[in-house]
């Protein structure tokens, strides 16, 4: 299999692209919020270490062949997906540090943050060079490419109406949590292993090798984290809504 050599820039770039993102608005949405000094500091380096420590554990499992898969193996991708994305869930619904961040970092920022989703791009690229199947790189690529778009100027509706915009944000979140469900579950159809009775040609297998792996063991989860963030912020701030309108009516 032979991995062209923009891949590994494309990849790391846009990676860490959306880290840095992620932790300038961090910092910025809690200076915003009059968190002390010493509190915001200690926040933003936790974030960035775990971000940092679970990148670097998805590339070191990576290298060390953990989620390749071959046509007689069981495939082993999943824990790398699903793991972060339960650790995830169950920090912002039980982890009251978690809960005060989130209450802290402004709604049109968590979803105008996935912009990076249009990077997503890159999966009709190989599909026209022959490196991925159609059937998982189109609705992966048009999908992200989407959501991706989609999600500054839904921010923005939001910021300027958070009540009439609710919905939409609501609605942002499970198409960006459909879109990846389905790119999953495209790529376990169309990736060689034992699981699966057919072979396409070609198969997804160069995302279960460095460095679009780093997609489906990092990114997706990621992905997936701040949309459940964006909804439990959505959530728990409706009751607020509700109340502050039934005391103008």
């Amino acid at each position: 299999m032979t991995i062209p050599t923009y891949l590994p820039y494309f990849v790391f770039i846009g990676t860490a692209a959306t880290l840095i993102a992620i932790l300038y608005g961090l910092n910025r949405s809690l200076a915003a919020a009059f968190w002390p000094e010493a509190d915001r500091r200690w926040t933003v380096r936790t974030a960035a270490i775990v971000l940092l420590g679970w990148l670097v554990l998805a590339i070191t499992l990576s290298a060390m062949g953990v989620y390749h898969v071959t046509s007689g193996d069981i495939p082993t991708i999943q824990y790398g997906i699903l793991l972060p994305i339960l650790i995830g869930a169950v920090l912002i619904w039980r982890s009251e540090t978690a809960k005060r961040v989130i209450a802290a970092v402004p709604q049109p920022w968590l979803v105008g943050v996935q912009l990076y989703r249009a990077l997503g791009a890159i999966f009709l690229i190989l599909y026209t060079t022959s490196k991925l199947p159609a059937f998982f790189a189109w609705p992966a690529g048009m999908g992200d490419v989407a959501v991706g778009l989609l999600a500054p100027v839904v921010g923005l509706a939001y910021a300027r109406a958070p009540r009439k915009a609710a919905p939409l944000v609501a609605a942002w979140n499970l198409l960006g949590i459909l879109d990846l469900t389905i790119a999953v579950g495209t790529g376990f159809l169309t990736a060689p292993s034992r699981l699966v009775p057919f072979e396409s040609h070609p198969t997804s297998e160069l995302m279960t090798v460095l460095p679009m792996v780093i997609i489906p063991v990092y990114l997706v989860p990621l992905s997936i984290v701040l949309h459940l963030a964006s909804l439990a912020k959505l959530r728990r701030e409706a009751p607020e809504s509700h109340r502050i309108a039934g005391a103008h009516a």
